[in-house]
């Protein structure tokens, strides 16, 4: 028999049953709350986020979210719809600057549970870090996917990066840092 150690899935295993309960759609509480570390929300722009995927296809695998909830790409305003193109770029050169990736991938999940996604009336753009060689036999041979960094150190790497970007601010550790596109 195979085993992957992950020993940071404890906290996952021991949590109170309603303790990461959610009322409503994920994408509109989360920003809402008041730990950004917590709720693994890495930056912050007038109208976006950047949120760490809780079941990521490799370390560094982030969405950038609208604030607004909204399923359809054509029903965003103007604001929005630049604010999160914005913010997407440089979602991407911070993970260039924390990863050092061979390639990235990205894609937006629009509405309709058609789009493979777990929310389907909030989009959100994956953005997924890739390097050579980064699919192996174990998703084939074995049904599993291994992690190999724990969300908590690619939220640290993550975090540093985009503080280092020009307009952004941090206000503490456990804050989102704030992007400005001014």
């Amino acid at each position: 028999m195979d085993q992957v150690f992950a020993p940071w899935r404890i906290e996952w295993v021991e949590r109170e049953d309603d303790e990461d309960a959610i009322d409503g759609c994920p994408f509109c509480v989360l920003p809402d709350r008041d730990d950004d570390r917590a709720s693994r929300i890495v930056a912050r722009s007038e109208h976006s986020f950047v949120l760490l995927n809780n079941y990521p296809y490799n370390p560094g695998h982030v969405m950038v979210i609208p604030r607004a909830h909204e399923g359809e790409y054509p029903a965003l305003d103007e604001a929005t719809l630049f604010d999160h193109s914005r913010l997407t770029q440089r979602t991407i050169s911070a993970l260039e600057t924390a990863m050092d990736p061979h390639g990235i991938n990205a894609g937006l999940n629009l509405g309709g549970s058609a789009a493979g996604g777990s929310i389907d009336d909030h989009l959100h753009t994956h953005v997924v870090p890739r390097w050579t060689g980064d699919t192996n036999f174990m998703p084939v041979v074995s049904d599993t996917k291994v992690i190999v960094e724990a969300l908590d150190d690619t939220w640290e790497r993550l975090h540093e990066a985009f503080a280092q970007q020009d307009g952004a601010s941090v206000g503490g550790d456990d804050e989102a840092v704030q992007i400005s596109f001014e």
